[in-house]
Parts: structure tokens; C-alpha cells; sequence
């Protein structure tokens, strides 16, 4: 993902699921496209459980806790 929408949401009480499930809203409603990846810091992977809106759910150490990067995948 070469580009894509930087999310913030540090609210403990919230599930990860819950906050790329509004983020992803947000991003449909703002660009017109449904993201497929959310990239997350590592240690937030473990807060993840079965998401049935298709967006993969990858640590990339560069995002702070508390941020999801969320976009479209480019296909090569």
C-alpha cells in the first residue's frame, strides 16, 4: 500500500475490530473505495479476532499504537 488514510483512536475500551470497522466506514464514505488492508503496530495484532469485512490486518512496526493505516492493497 503506497497510500492510504491514517486513523487514531486510543480509546482502550474499543476493540481493533471495532476501530478499522469505523475507520473503514469513514474511508468508504471519504474516497468512494472499500479498503481491503489495515496496517497496525505490532503490538495491537493481538487485539484482532475474526473481521468479516475482508480488510487483512498486518503489523508494520513505523505505525504508533493507537494508529491504523488503512487503505487499498495495489495488486501486482
Amino acid at each position: 500500500m503506497q497510500t492510504g488514510m491514517m486513523w487514531f483512536d486510543n480509546d482502550p475500551k474499543t476493540t481493533l475490530n471495532l476501530k478499522i470497522e469505523r475507520a473503514a466506514d469513514y474511508y468508504r464514505q471519504k474516497y468512494g473505495k472499500t479498503p481491503n488492508l489495515c496496517l497496525v503496530h505490532p503490538s495491537m495484532v493481538a487485539e484482532t479476532q475474526d473481521n468479516t469485512q475482508k480488510i487483512t490486518v498486518r503489523p508494520y512496526r513505523p505505525v504508533l499504537p493507537g494508529h491504523l493505516w488503512i487503505g487499498v492493497e495495489e495488486k501486482n
